[in-house]
């Protein structure tokens, strides 16, 4: 786990040597342990490590194959690197280290762009073949690492790298505000378009590859995500489950240095600790909160059971508000997902004691675990009723004042692509327009971003659609990108073994029942689980990572935080701050819970005084 950054076919008068040195210090915490780079006529690559395969130092980067025509800078893991060094050797390839990266380069060199399918791994990386001048970046499967570049420069060239805050260190970047990314963000809660909030900044779309030459740029992908259910019996999905998921956590556990996991009171990141078995795991919880905003002695519990040591940490508000901008800024973008405070402090625990950890990201992407893919009893009921009466009910219910029954009627006449975004879902669109200014309101349709993504998927069941959005929007957008940016702010590297082609693979073929059913959510995982794990963890509810914000806004002191914020000269540049504040007044007198639009609103504000007023 690292960090890279380069520019391409810069100005002359810009000083290379400096500008890459300042890059490179921007994401020392993605590589505390080395850091070199490369230069010549057209690129400038910069990489900073954090030492995990092969700790010598031949195993550094920027790394060259034999005769240093092409340089590669990498950051993840490639877990199959040992088949492929074995075939590459076979093919007359010489390698100096025993490194995964290694693979890498020499794996360009015999297959070119057809190596990345070959790739069981995370990865983002960027290779320059100085004899084709041309060069190859990438990035993995599901977008677990991630890749931005600009070329929103003064010179024309091109800035790219793990970390957008790397950017304001070359001289000929652009530094201007993306007002179109504010609408929708205040909707999905991450910043879910292509562009970033920074003005001509692009992620790297996961599955995707980017060929650049000469000022120009060539994108494609190289694998798509799909679904095609094979009918089999539970027993024969339950058996395949347990073998591909312990192979990919064998993959996961490949380390020279030492492996923990993260652990909570559910399924996921029980079921890869119990097939891990780890020597330590680590939990993190709220102070004064027992139950569903701490999980922390379930945790304590099941470490006992698999005779693991156990280390928690429990945190309150203060550490929310505190640490924020900080947070922030690692993300790089806004992001008001509430998870991303305690997992900052988890992987500031885990730290302390080893530098790789083992999560359960993604397996409720690919297993089908969110409470939204269920349908109540009362909803299943509502279906016998034809569809064409349901949406008149729909129709008029829509125009009625809000109540449970007139939401029911109105979400019960809906097809799934108007009601469901993906498992985030803040502001309404119209209470969105209502708080934002006007040079604010123009981005994209909340429904206009998901529409495209619908029609790939519009033969298939309702279940299956919504797997798919939250697989290519909710999951790269902001679960992986939190897991990466709150992990490397500490030096920590996080592995998320559901996240495996071959495990993926393996979950597309599941029938819908038995993803999801009347008994549960990821009904086949939790029923293989219980070979390792007590049925009490299997069975247990989705949780997450809840932070009581509800409660805390309700204090005076938090309350009046966040209310100066508001009130600020610099939220009215983006905000009719009298609405804000009706939200806000409303939430701490009781009268509705608004505490997820205040926080919204809150952590982009927190975001902008941190990226355009301080540095």
């Amino acid at each position: 786990m690292c960090g890279f950054v380069g520019f391409a076919h810069a100005a002359p008068e810009i000083d290379k040597v400096k500008t890459i040195n300042d890059m490179m210090m921007a994401i020392l915490h993605r590589g505390p342990d080395s850091g070199d780079f490369f230069t010549d006529d057209n690129v400038t690559l910069g990489f900073r490590r954090l030492s995990i395969i092969d700790l010598s130092d031949d195993a550094g980067q920027p790394m060259y194959n034999e005769d240093k025509s092409c340089v590669l800078v990498f950051n993840g893991e490639i877990y199959n690197f040992q088949e492929l060094r074995e075939d590459l050797l076979k093919k007359g390839h010489i390698f100096k280290c025993d490194s995964d990266s290694e693979v890498l380069i020499h794996g360009y060199e015999e297959y070119g762009v057809d190596l990345l399918p070959k790739l069981r791994g995370m990865f983002a990386f960027a290779i320059w073949d100085s004899k084709k001048e041309t060069m190859l970046m990438a990035r993995d499967y599901f977008g677990i690492k991630p890749l931005y570049y600009t070329q929103n420069t003064t010179d024309n060239s091109l800035i790219f790298g793990s970390e957008i805050k790397a950017f304001l260190k070359q001289p000929a970047f652009k530094k201007e505000l993306n007002k179109a990314a504010l609408k929708p963000y205040l909707t999905f809660q991450y910043s879910v378009l292509d562009e970033t909030f920074f003005k001509g900044v692009y992620k790297l779309k996961p599955a995707h590859y980017m060929i650049y030459k000469k000022g120009n740029i060539e994108i494609k992908p190289y694998w798509s995500l799909d679904f095609n259910e094979e009918k089999n019996t539970l027993k024969h999905y339950m058996n395949k489950i347990k073998s591909t998921l312990q192979e990919s956590v064998d993959y996961h556990r490949i380390s020279d240095v030492k492996v923990g996991s993260f652990l909570s009171g559910g399924i996921d990141s029980s079921y890869i600790t119990a097939l891990l078995k780890p020597n330590k795991t680590f939990s993190v919880g709220f102070k004064d909160y027992e139950g569903i905003f701490n999980e922390t002695n379930h945790a304590k519990n099941l470490s006992d059971i698999l005779d693991i040591e156990n280390y928690k940490r429990l945190i309150n508000a203060d550490d929310l508000f505190d640490m924020l901008p900080t947070i922030q800024y690692h993300m790089d973008e806004p992001q008001s997902n509430l998870s991303s405070v305690p997992l900052y402090y988890l992987a500031q625990l885990a730290r302390e004691h080893v530098t790789v950890v083992l999560s359960g990201e993604g397996a409720d992407e690919i297993f089908g675990g969110y409470t939204w893919y269920q349908k109540s009893p009362k909803q299943r009921k509502y279906e016998i009723v034809p569809f064409p009466v349901r949406r008149a009910l729909h129709k008029i219910s829509r125009r009625l004042p809000k109540n449970t029954i007139t939401n029911f009627l109105v979400k019960g006449g809906q097809r799934v692509e108007e009601s469901f975004i993906g498992q985030a879902k803040v502001f309404e669109e119209a209470d969105a327009l209502r708080v934002l200014k006007d040079d604010y309101k123009n981005g994209p349709a909340v429904h206009s971003i998901t529409k495209g993504l619908y029609e790939r998927v519009k033969d298939k069941d309702d279940i299956t659609k919504m797997q798919y959005i939250d697989m290519l929007l909710w999951l790269p957008g902001d679960i992986l990108l939190k897991a990466d940016k709150m992990s490397m702010a500490h030096s920590l590297e996080l592995r998320v073994p559901f996240l495996d082609k071959e495990v993926m693979a393996l979950a597309s073929k599941l029938p819908g029942n038995l993803r999801v059913n009347q008994i549960d959510t990821k009904y086949a995982l939790r029923e293989a689980s219980k070979e390792v794990l007590p049925e009490e963890w299997a069975n247990r509810p989705k949780v997450g990572f809840p932070v009581p914000i509800r409660d805390w806004l309700k204090e005076k002191k938090y309350y009046e935080i966040v209310k100066e914020m508001f009130e600020s000269d610099m939220a009215k540049t983006f905000f009719v701050t009298e609405e804000l504040v009706k939200f806000l007044d409303a939430h701490y007198e009781g009268k509705n819970n608004y505490a997820r639009y205040i926080y919204t609103a809150y952590v982009f504000l927190v975001w902008y005084k941190k990226f355009f007023v301080e540095l």
